[in-house]
């Protein structure tokens, strides 16, 4: 049977019951595994080093049973802000909003192998924000690793909205995965039988003045990802999540990637953009980055203000460091930092090292756009 690991629904007998209509045999295997761990009652002695019978004084780890698990989890959660609103998993086929419930399985691929891809959409007063153009990016992560989504497109779309429906958030976040799926712990995902799609809403507050402020960045030492990872959105974010920590130790906000070429590349989890000299609003080609969406989002939005006269034009091409770190401005673009300035990158100050007015007025377009943009960008979520 497979182990679960927690996202953040129903005990685990019912999520058995609900994945026994797909598949008898994890249920029957399920059930022998309740019964026999709720008949033992032992516990294993562990010194405080975790190796057992070297002396010292001891812990006492327990056995638990499947409900004292669910009991355990759910006192966890109750700690927590709760935050996580809705779940949905292919594996128990459908919908929770019990925290204590939001499990993967631990045999899952993408959970041991990283086989998987994943995305995200905004949802702002009552509406997912470019969950089209999310959606088409995840297929096609998926589709460059190998994975075969276990619903088409339009049945994808209505299970996120459905999703979103249930928790009730008007605000918030919603982040799904496509995975290998669960099967066994081997290399090759071919004791996987099936494919797996989760989804989880989780409650966000915007602080929209804290976007407004510009920040600083350096250039990462840990080497980008080639090409071929780094334009696929998977769960593979080590190397992202180091060089977000090598910023934090220097007490700046992200770390900067530079390509094989020389060539400003993008941050952990966000794309840049410049304003020139010659006013005009630049971004890095995505032929070796992952395409944001925000950020081509952007790039149409900017054309308001080439019309206004705050830009001279926009273009997308290669960006040495020595252009970017002159620019008269500097930005982060991402679905979660939306437009952020960026006032000093390394030594270099960035303009006149105050947030830009090319950026703000961008991050205005933005915020606008989720608010009241047009249908192409903003769905309806139908709360009942």
């Amino acid at each position: 049977m497979a182990m679960a690991t927690s996202l953040g629904g129903e005990p685990l007998d019912l999520m058995s019951r609900a994945y026994s209509r797909s598949n008898p045999s994890f249920a029957r295997r399920a059930i022998r595994l309740a019964r026999g761990t709720i008949a033992l009652r032992s516990s294993i002695r562990m010194n405080n080093h975790g190796a057992a019978g070297e002396g010292g004084e001891g812990m006492d780890i327990p056995v638990l049973s499947c409900s004292e698990v669910i009991e355990r989890m759910r006192e966890n959660q109750a700690a927590e802000t709760g935050q996580y609103l809705a779940m949905y998993s292919s594996i128990t086929g459908g919908i929770t909003t019990d925290p204590a419930a939001m499990v993967i399985p631990l045999d899952d691929h993408m959970v041991h192998r990283g086989h998987g891809v994943f995305d995200t959409a905004a949802i702002v007063n009552g509406y997912l924000y470019e969950v089209d153009q999310h959606l088409d990016r995840i297929l096609r992560s998926a589709s460059t690793a190998k994975i075969t989504p276990p619903f088409g497109r339009e049945a994808m779309k209505n299970i996120l909205i459905q999703t979103v429906t249930v928790s009730k958030c008007q605000t918030g976040s919603l982040r799904y995965w496509l995975s290998a799926g669960p099967g066994d712990f081997n290399l090759s995902p071919s004791g996987c039988p099936r494919t797996a799609l989760y989804a989880v809403v989780i409650k966000q507050y915007n602080d929209n003045s804290q976007k407004r402020r510009g920040v600083r960045v350096v250039t990462s030492s840990i080497p980008i990802k080639p090409p071929q990872f780094a334009t696929t959105k998977s769960v593979n974010y080590l190397p992202n999540v180091l060089s977000k920590m090598e910023a934090e130790e220097k007490d700046t906000f992200a770390a900067i990637w530079l390509d094989d070429e020389g060539f400003i590349a993008e941050g952990p989890n966000m794309n840049v953009g410049f304003v020139t000299e010659e006013r005009e609003f630049i971004m890095p080609k995505f032929d070796k980055i992952l395409s944001g969406c925000t950020a081509r989002r952007s790039l149409v939005l900017a054309k308001e203000l080439v019309r206004k006269g705050l830009l001279a034009g926009i273009q997308v091409r290669d960006i040495r460091v020595e252009e970017g770190k002159k620019a008269l401005e500097m930005m982060l673009i991402g679905s979660g930092v939306l437009i952020k300035p960026v006032l000093q990158w390394d030594e270099d100050v960035i303009g006149d090292g105050k947030e830009g007015p090319v950026a703000l007025a961008l991050l205005d377009l933005i915020l606008e756009d989720m608010r009241s943009g047009p249908p192409e960008v903003r769905t309806p979520v139908p709360y009942t």
